[in-house]
């Protein structure tokens, strides 16, 4: 199997991903199209390729897919106000099958002034969210250890969208601690990345420690979501 290798995203990435905000126009991207797939695109697939490989040598159930990981530059402006045709990311994420139809894994974000990684659940359907707060109830001790491990790793869960009053399904809970976890609409942790690192080789290895970091998370995750899967015949 060939080892894919990352080397960071090219010196006129950011700059670029700067000027097409600015721009944000088809003619001006297409005069420039070159320059975006050799600085960011054939990067982007690189590292997703590179540091999926990395997370499995490292056991972990991470998979990176050039064709499959990365989300299109290209913005769905249908129901929008806002117009602009492109995004000012470039973005991929590693799952357990190298694809974004996965429940959770690792989002990778990188942004002018804004690279992140992110895990957890953001904004799951309906009937994903019931069953994660279903398993938070039930194993309340092994989530209470895992959001725990995950504050001493620096990561908190996004309190940003975060209900008033209990959902309906879980309005008798008397558990303060129960009650803050089940008014939160999705369960992401996230992990600045400086825009230096984000040029360098070392970005895989700091994906590969994120991967560490967030994979109880997932687990628990994973074991709460994955029957729904399996119910409708898409395990």
């Amino acid at each position: 199997m060939t080892e894919h290798t990352f080397s960071g995203f090219g010196e006129q990435a950011f700059p670029f991903l700067k000027a097409l905000k600015f721009h944000a126009n088809r003619e001006w991207f297409q005069e420039n199209k070159a320059l975006y797939e050799s600085q960011l695109k054939e990067p982007l697939g690189d590292l997703a390729e590179a540091a999926g490989e990395a997370c499995q040598a490292a056991d972990l159930p991470f998979r990176g897919n050039r064709k499959t990981s990365p989300f299109r530059i290209y913005r769905d402006v249908r129901f929008s106000k806002d117009k602009n045709p492109y995004k000012s990311n470039v973005s991929a994420v590693l799952s357990r099958d190298g694809t974004k139809k996965d429940a959770g894994g690792i989002y990778m974000h990188f942004e002018p002034e804004e690279c992140f990684l992110a895990s957890g659940l953001w904004f799951p359907p309906a009937p994903q969210l019931k069953a994660l707060r279903e398993q938070i109830v039930a194993r309340k001790a092994d989530f209470l250890k895992i959001e725990g491990d995950l504050k001493k790793a620096g990561l908190e869960f996004s309190t940003e969208h975060t209900l008033t009053r209990l959902p309906n399904a879980f309005k008798a809970e008397e558990d303060t601690e129960l009650q803050r976890l089940l008014k939160l609409k999705m369960f992401i942790v996230q992990r600045p990345i400086p825009q230096e690192l984000a040029n360098s080789p070392k970005l895989v290895d700091a994906v590969v420690k994120f991967g560490k970091d967030v994979l109880p998370l997932m687990n628990f995750v994973w074991r709460a979501v994955d029957p729904l899967r399996e119910e409708t015949g898409n395990a």
